[in-house]
């Protein structure tokens, strides 16, 4: 169909630029996709591979039929490139997403390997189910999960890979796809490339996560997982934008996480006291490499340099993998916002940069810490706190060198 006015065909309204379909009807075009990909990958070549895809039907990448129309592009276009590959008679979904996919939208979605997502938890749910089934007597399969939505979805399911035995999360690979709204963590921005570690030769390598510890003790976190992150964590005012964005998601129209920068800049101080924070980074070796005490507007650890948040903010620009800035002026913050988007920020006067393997944080104030978007308050007892890089433990894909 060719671009033009609306007409409707058999009680399916067609766009002008397309056919505008519900998402049930993407998730299973999008999962038949990925499961004729899946079918022809070069992933792990002469091991029996087993795939499911954990998509977030909420997630932008869905919903918002601007990008669906770019998707699906891409899709059709890897699937293409995928087709010059040998079919794997080894590669299959697993056992567990069948029955999943089955319950979550159709049989349809159980045969592509595709779980949709419910709600809050969801993905954790089904990377638990799929390590069950790992472990299964005889199982010698390699699991690739591949997470189809922004960063919560892809959290969930990582956390859950983390605390799972070596044994068996050795025989895991993650592949994120940025199919959200915000896809900072993902393995790539450009969905072509993030396809592409499936189509083309690659390889699984171990990467870190970022976590927080807290002095107090009996101290119940939610859910009662570990506070990780597997792209930034950090203290301080854009915690509360994201806490704030969190709060308000699908209440205010655009770019919700951009108007709470806005505001924050505002009224942050007003909410929360920009007291003293002293702080000591150590490298891996545990020598000192950094030392401050410092009101502090905002403290961010990426698992690596080169890290973005907020859809894509440049807060650690280059190879250092720790920012932390200072308390400012009103007008200060409002001249240099648009830095950060930039990384612009990382060479001004209010910005501390360096590299640590680990941090130690002694405050006096309460502050809102967030990992990849997920937001906890810290109270005073619970200082000091530790942020540290993990071993590198969760296997995701790499291009071969």
């Amino acid at each position: 169909m060719t671009c033009g006015a609306d007409s409707t065909d058999g009680g399916t309204k067609k766009a002008g630029c397309g056919i505008l379909i519900s998402v049930i009807q993407k998730l299973e075009v999008f999962g038949s996709a990925i499961a004729g990909i899946c079918s022809r990958s070069l992933v792990v070549p002469g091991k029996p591979l087993r795939w499911t895809v954990i998509a977030n039907p909420k997630a932008g990448g869905f919903t918002i039929n601007s990008r669906w129309k770019n998707h699906s592009r891409i899709l059709a276009e890897a699937l293409e490139r995928a087709g010059k590959n040998p079919p794997r008679g080894d590669a299959a979904p697993s056992a567990a997403v069948l029955t999943a996919g089955e319950n979550a939208g159709g049989t349809a979605f159980g045969a592509y390997g595709l779980v949709s997502t419910t709600g809050a938890g969801h993905a954790g749910e089904v990377v638990s189910a799929l390590l069950n089934e790992a472990a299964g007597s005889g199982n010698k399969a390699v699991y690739l999960v591949i997470t189809a939505g922004g960063d919560g979805t892809s959290l969930e399911s990582l956390r859950v890979l983390f605390t799972a035995p070596e044994s068996l999360r050795s025989r895991f690979i993650i592949l994120r796809l940025p199919l959200g709204t915000g896809n900072d963590g993902a393995d790539s921005p450009d969905l072509a490339k993030a396809l592409d570690l499936l189509i083309n030769p690659s390889q699984p390598e171990k990467t870190r996560g970022v976590q927080l510890s807290v002095s107090s003790t009996g101290r119940i976190w939610p859910d009662g997982k570990p506070l990780l992150a597997f792209n930034i964590l950090s203290l301080g005012l854009d915690a509360f934008v994201t806490h704030m964005t969190n709060k308000m998601k699908g209440k205010l129209p655009g770019d919700s996480y951009k108007l709470w920068v806005d505001i924050a800049a505002l009224l942050y101080d007003r909410l929360y006291k920009v007291g003293p924070l002293s702080v000591k980074g150590y490298d891996e070796n545990g020598r000192e490499v950094m030392n401050f005490t410092e009101k502090i507007l905002l403290c961010a650890v990426g698992v690596s340099g080169h890290r973005t948040y907020g859809s894509m903010k440049k807060i650690l620009p280059d190879e250092r993998n720790v920012c932390a800035v200072k308390q400012m002026s009103l007008f200060r913050k409002l001249a240099i916002k648009g830095l950060f988007t930039t990384g612009g920020h990382a060479s001004g006067p209010e910005s501390i940069m360096g590299n640590a393997h680990r941090l130690e944080i002694s405050g006096e104030n309460p502050i809102l810490a967030q990992m990849d978007g997920e937001t906890v308050l810290l109270q005073k007892e619970d200082f000091p706190v530790v942020v540290e890089l993990t071993a590198p433990v969760i296997k995701k894909l790499v291009p071969l060198p």
